[in-house]
Order: C-alpha cells, then structure tokens, then sequence
C-alpha cells in the first residue's frame, strides 16, 4: 500500500442528521469514524429556516444551527470531519477504496453512505430566490406546513407524494391550489380521489407555473399560465410548494451498490446493510418514503451499530483463525 494511501475504520460520506448521527455513535464506539461533508455541508437541512418537528428543541432551531450544533456533537467525541466530496468510489473487493476530490484516495474497513437526496425544483428564477431567501418556497410540506396555518398555498405536482402532500396542507390551510401539468394525476387512482373530494383543494389541471411572486422577502401569488389555452392568472398564496419528487445522489455508488428504479439505494429490510459487505446506507439515500431529519438519525444511529458489529464479528473470525 502506497504511503499516500489513508487507512480508515469508519467512513461516513455526507453530513446531514443521517450522517453526523452515524458518526456520534460511531466516535463512541472507538471506530474513529472519519466524515466527509459533502457538497452541501450540513445537508438539505441548511435551507431550513425553522424546524420546529424535531425532539428536543421546545423552541423551535433554524437548520443550521441544528446541523451545527450536531457537528459539534460528533467532534465532542473526536469523530474527524472534513471538507471535501467523494467522487469515486470502487467497493469490488475486500478494500473499499474511494477517493477524496478526484485526488485522495482512502481504504476503508466500513462505509456509510449518507449522501441524501435533493428535492427536484421548477427552476424558475423567482421560485429559487425565494427559496433561498427562506420567503415562501418548500419541497416539503410536512416539515413546513405548520408555518402556514389557515393560509392559503400553492402545490406543484401530480403524483401520489403530490397528493398526500396536498392532503395534509388541506388541514393545516384554508385553500390549497394543486397544478397539474397535464389533463390528469399521475397518482394512483385512489390517491387522486382522495384531493378531489377534499373541499378546500382546488385542482388546476393543464397548467404550469409561469412566475412566484412576492414582496422582495415573502411569497405573495403565483403567477400560472393554462398549457391549452396559454390563458395567465394570479393566485393569491403565501407558501408555494414544490412536490416533483427528489433524486438520491446515488450516482458514484451504482456500479457497485444495488438501487431501484429511481437511484435509491436497497438496503436489506429491517438494516442497513447494502448488497457490498461492510457498506451501509443511512437516511434519504434510502428513504423515499419518509424523508425527515428524525428518520434519518435514527438510521444513522442503525448504520453505526451495524458498521460495529460486522467489524466485531470481523475481528472475531480472524482471531479464530489465528487460533487454529
């Protein structure tokens, strides 16, 4: 091995609950865990303005100063955090080798992939000003909802997550506009029933979004425009919600880590455990289902014990042979 080669127990790629999680239990355990923030220090999290759903903060934290504080956590227990990205990886033998920026290359014992997925956005340049500015514009309407009670919102999509979004803002807001591109939902059939028949839910099929408007700080309206007729109309909102589905930044692990049909990582149920001994998958690398901070600690809690004990049970198989 050349000596510019770094030898690693524990790896954690990406930074955000899953993986500062992931690396606190993993300092803990003595594997000396070393993480590696990724491209977005901190995760989706950091374009957080309040998260208020998360045990343990009666008050309320801005992401942020969450993703801060959990860093500090793990660094209390000497887990090593860095700056820098993965870019490749190759896990086809017994050493799983990646590399740092394209440069530094790394053997690792164990893997945690904690690399996240990104909500897919519109695009338009008033949506991401807005969505920068923490104004008004959200890709989640559970973490997000509770600030725009009994107001009315706008929503984006047409497929089950669409919906159930749209469904659970219907109790929290006194009018939700949903905007359908084409002429029906892409959701199951039961799915689309549901918001149909939800009073307060107004459907808007045919249409896109043409520009969100505001204030300079907040969201104000939605502009839209009918694909059919090219008719254009302004709708008074608040909130404007962004639900066209996330894609997992899965894409360095596919030659070797098994993913489904839309790049989610499979993990074998009821672990976190991947197709490559040694290489585990914690929070929304996995998680197209459930998506929240929570969900993702306390997967990255389960990464870290189960990083644990394969190494255990690693040692434990070496030391038998060298006894026999």
């Amino acid at each position: 091995m050349s000596d510019t080669i770094e030898r690693v127990k524990c790896l954690i790629i990406g930074s955000g609950p899953a993986g500062y999680t992931a690396a606190i239990y993993a300092a803990r355990a003595n594997m000396s865990p070393v993480l590696y923030q990724g491209t977005q220090p901190g995760g989706q999290l950091t374009t957080t303005n309040e998260v208020e759903n998360f045990p343990g903060y009666p008050q309320g934290i801005t992401g942020p100063e969450m993703m801060m504080e959990l860093q500090a956590q793990a660094q209390r227990f000497e887990a090593d955090i860095r700056d820098g990205w993965i870019t490749k990886v190759d896990f086809s033998g017994d050493v799983h080798k990646v590399w740092v920026n394209d440069e530094k290359e790394i053997h690792c014992d164990t893997v945690i992939i904690s690399t996240g997925a990104s909500a897919k956005y519109l695009g338009l340049e008033s949506e991401q000003k807005y969505l920068k500015l923490g104004g008004g514009v959200s890709a989640c309407a559970v973490c997000d909802g509770f600030f725009y009670r009994n107001q009315e919102v706008v929503i984006v999509g047409a497929g089950d997550s669409a919906c159930e979004e749209a469904h659970y803002l219907s109790k929290l807001c006194k009018k939700v506009t949903m905007l359908v591109r084409r002429d029906e939902f892409r959701a199951s059939k039961i799915m689309a029933e549901r918001v149909a028949n939800t009073p307060n839910i107004d459907i808007l099929f045919n249409t896109e979004t043409d520009e969100v408007i505001g204030d300079g700080q907040v969201v104000t309206a939605v502009r839209v425009v009918n694909n059919k007729t090219n008719e254009k109309q302004e709708i008074p909102a608040t909130g404007f919600f962004v639900a066209i589905g996330h894609k997992p930044n899965t894409d360095i692990f596919k030659d070797y880590i098994k993913l489904d049909e839309t790049g989610y990582i499979i993990n074998t149920p009821g672990t976190t455990k991947t197709n490559v001994p040694g290489v585990f998958v914690s929070g929304d690398a996995a998680d197209h289902v459930y998506r929240q901070a929570i969900t993702a600690a306390g997967t990255g809690c389960m990464a870290a014990l189960d990083a644990e004990r394969y190494l255990a049970a690693k040692e434990a198989t070496v030391e038998a042979s060298a006894i026999a």
